[in-house]
């Protein structure tokens, strides 16, 4: 098991609890960054792994509102520099994880998202590696979401924040994300976008009292709600699939449905790509806008972006 990452905080925390509980276990440990190409390029040639799960990403929609050129870097350049060392390196299968928010996306980190779905949709059929991707919702108790930072809240008194009383995410376990991510990469035959059915959205306030309730304490009364409203890109409802898509139903008694889509981008898409990454690289954060709306047409009308 190869763990591959630019935090070593992080790496070394995830080996210690892997460890103590697979003490047998062949455990390899990299501190890389995936904005590197060349150090990538050797460390993949080095390791030559069978399955790469492409986990590496920012997540939080604002704060890539705010910094679109850093999103494109990480999470467009990254990928791509991935996606390449792979091919050269003899790697059989490559999982990505992306996100609801890439279905018709309004943000900057949902388009991030969708454009590498694009990428490796494209590049797959000429590729000697199948190129999947898993979509994800909220994944209960991750880095980052939602019911930690409410038992957070809860802990230091309150209040607890929403940003909007109609908002709905979709939800799902770290199991059944651990589970979609390896079936993704045992039964994909290369191109498809995986997506776990998750029944219906919750409602984040509903959800918000609940937890209030389960942790002693009544709603209002002892920990106060606030409503923050919107932030920048964020949408009052996610969806799992996008206008331009279709959902394949899943098999009887299975959970994981494929969400079919076009053909991505024209002649120019590649190309495209990689001049946003260069965007990106200078600085431009005009024109980093410009060529996502150009290779997403529609992308966008959330809130205005700080300039």
């Amino acid at each position: 098991l190869i763990m591959l990452g630019r935090g070593e905080n992080r790496i070394f925390a995830i080996e210690q609890e892997v460890v103590s509980e697979f003490p047998g276990l062949d455990i390899v440990t990299v501190i890389n960054n995936l904005r590197e190409p060349e150090r990538l390029d050797k460390v993949m040639e080095r390791l030559r792994p069978d399955v790469v799960y492409h986990t590496a990403a920012h997540k939080h929609v604002h704060y890539m509102e705010r910094d679109p050129e850093e999103a494109v870097m990480n999470n467009v350049a990254g990928t791509v520099n991935l996606a390449r060392a792979v091919e050269k390196c003899g790697t059989e299968r490559f999982v990505f994880i992306s996100t609801d928010k890439a279905a018709d996306p309004r943000g900057v980190m949902g388009a991030t998202k969708r454009l590498m779905e694009m990428f490796l949709k494209r590049i797959d059929p000429e590729s000697p590696c199948r190129f999947m991707t898993v979509r994800f919702g909220n994944v209960i108790g991750s880095t980052g979401s939602v019911v930690p930072l409410f038992l957070d809240q809860i802990a230091r008194g309150g209040p607890v924040t929403v940003s909007d009383p109609e908002a709905t995410r979709f939800f799902m376990t770290v199991k059944e994300a651990s589970l979609l991510v390896i079936q993704a990469s045992v039964s994909g035959s290369g191109g498809e976008t995986y997506i776990l059915d998750m029944g219906e959205a919750l409602n984040i306030l509903e959800m918000a009292k609940d937890i209030i309730i389960l942790t002693g304490h009544e709603p209002e009364e002892e920990i106060r709600i606030e409503y923050t409203g919107l932030r920048e890109g964020e949408k009052l409802h996610e969806v799992l699939v996008g206008e331009d898509e279709s959902l394949e139903p899943p098999a009887a008694g299975e959970k994981i449905m494929i969400a079919e889509s076009p053909s991505p981008g024209g002649g120019s898409f590649m190309a495209d790509i990689d001049r946003l990454i260069e965007a990106a690289r200078r600085g431009e954060r005009e024109q980093v806008l410009k060529l996502m709306s150009g290779l997403m047409p529609g992308f966008g009308g959330g809130p205005a972006r700080e300039s």
